[in-house]
């Protein structure tokens, strides 16, 4: 573990009524917190003059303390760097702990918390290049641009940008946001609807909680994106798994699956993860299932801005003359993942339901980036990414595209090239997507499995391959390592 700030001071309690010694509380307040593993190995303890002036002490207790945690093998010098925590104590600590875990005391959670899918470190989300997931060409981000004005708010914040508290997001971002979704994906709305989130993520976790009550049945896509499974489990809710065809999600399926759903979360622009396109009957379909049933529509529009056999489709929530859609966007997928913000469109209606859901969650946004993101969006950087990005994904993919057939032939049935910064192949009977994918993560291709997007059994076996991350001049290289990691059953 690394060295931490040399100005942060440890929490020793000393009690002037005790009649234990000051250097003997000194000396006990360093000794646990070092076993506890509150102190690691290597961290800097303060000097004993800064230690004695924040206890309001005088220096000696804290010298005799020093020199008895010196003598003990708790404390090593370095002459002119300091006071560390020896190295020997790491392994006495993870024992400690170890023993506080084992201790056979009953240590409860919520089953709330048992409901969600565990977290698991699988290979392929953790590394970045060729076939990664949700991943832009980051070398052809303009960062001086953003650099440069992320630098001004830094040096010049704006008053409400350090002290005002608005749960919805910082009103000229979401102006900024409302002229960029009338104007591009047809979205009705006004800035007042709109709300910051920090990611689609974090969206759909809103709308689940006040949309849904636990028992409820919802519509999910089959397969669909797995983390919004996740959330309706964990919040207790019955989900609906609806198959999704070439004109995406099967809307006369779903009312005999479940009639009784009180919501359907759908990408209809580009479907997660086949990346098909609802096409306008469905769409129509969908919208009048819920005026009927009195239910709700979760559009999580994630990487519409990209399309490349056509123009971006519009909007299943422009479609909606009930006001029953919540649309999600994003711009962590088109500018960069660590970002984290999002944005939710909200009816009217249900504005204070969602503001008091939101101020209880997190209170309110972080306003940094959304000045940034705002000055870049109005001055004409985000619609010139847009449409640099367009033009590069698409070479990108037709490089994918052409690879993917010259080295597979027919082995591998391709889905959903036609927009977003991904596509699908499905494999060949016997073929195991997720050993696959481990087996390729070992190469320092990070693909990921298709079939983990199902509920339901049998899944199909299958790879999904992001290309915006891969230039055109290494997808054949790629894709011919790929085909060796596919061949080795």
């Amino acid at each position: 573990m690394g060295e931490v700030s040399r100005g942060i001071l440890p929490v020793i309690a000393i009690d002037r009524e005790s009649s234990e010694p000051l250097h003997r509380q000194v000396y006990a307040g360093f000794r646990d917190a070092i076993l506890r593993g509150d102190l690691r190995a290597g961290q800097q303890v303060p000097s004993s003059r800064t230690l004695a002036a924040e206890l309001a002490i005088s220096r000696f207790p804290v010298l005799d303390a020093y020199s008895q945690l010196h003598a003990e093998g708790f404390f090593r010098s370095r002459v002119g760097a300091g006071t560390f925590v020896a190295a020997s104590f790491p392994a006495a600590t993870g024992e400690a702990k170890a023993s506080a875990r084992d201790s056979g005391a009953r240590r409860s959670v919520s089953r709330r918390a048992g409901r969600y899918p565990a977290f698991r470190a699988v290979p392929w989300r953790h590394g970045w290049g060729a076939f990664g997931v949700h991943q832009p060409a980051l070398d052809q981000f303009p960062f001086e641009i953003w650099s440069r004005l992320t630098a001004r708010h830094s040096r010049s914040p704006r008053a409400h940008a350090l002290h005002r508290i608005d749960p919805m997001g910082l009103e000229p971002f979401r102006e900024a946001i409302c002229t960029y979704l009338r104007a591009s994906r047809a979205v009705r709305c006004e800035p007042s609807q709109i709300m910051v989130v920090s990611g689609s993520q974090q969206a759909l976790d809103i709308a689940t909680r006040v949309l849904l009550d636990e028992g409820d049945a919802a519509w999910v896509e089959e397969p669909c994106y797995p983390l919004a499974r996740a959330i309706l489990t964990g919040a207790g809710c019955r989900s609906v798994p609806v198959p999704v065809d070439d004109a995406g999600l099967d809307v006369a399926a779903g009312i005999r699956l479940g009639v009784d759903a009180r919501a359907a979360f759908v990408t209809p622009s580009h479907h997660y993860a086949l990346g098909v396109t609802m096409s306008a009957s469905r769409r129509f379909q969908l919208l009048e299932w819920a005026r009927r049933a009195g239910a709700w529509i979760v559009e999580d529009d994630y990487d519409s801005e990209y399309r490349y056999e056509s123009m971006p489709i519009p909007s299943l929530q422009g479609l909606d003359g009930e006001q029953r859609v919540i649309y999600i966007g994003t711009f962590s997928k088109v500018l960069f993942p660590s970002l984290r913000l999002g944005y939710m469109v909200i009816p009217p209606d249900l504005m204070e339901r969602f503001l008091s859901v939101r101020f209880a969650m997190d209170i309110f946004p972080s306003y940094l980036y959304q000045e940034v993101l705002t000055d870049f969006m109005k001055a004409g950087h985000f619609a010139r990414h847009i449409r640099r990005m367009r033009n590069l994904y698409k070479a990108r993919r037709t490089a994918l595209v052409e690879n993917l057939r010259a080295e597979f032939g027919e082995e591998l049935e391709i889905h959903g090239a036609e927009a977003g910064m991904h596509l699908t192949v499905t494999l060949p009977q016997g073929c195991r997507d997720t050993e696959i994918c481990t087996r390729a993560a070992a190469e320092h291709l990070w693909l990921w499995p298709l079939s983990p997007c199902y509920a339901e059994s049998p899944a199909r076996q299958g790879l999904i391959l992001g290309f915006a991350n891969t230039p055109e001049e290494q997808m054949r290289e790629a894709v011919k390592r790929l085909k060796t990691v596919v061949g080795r059953q």
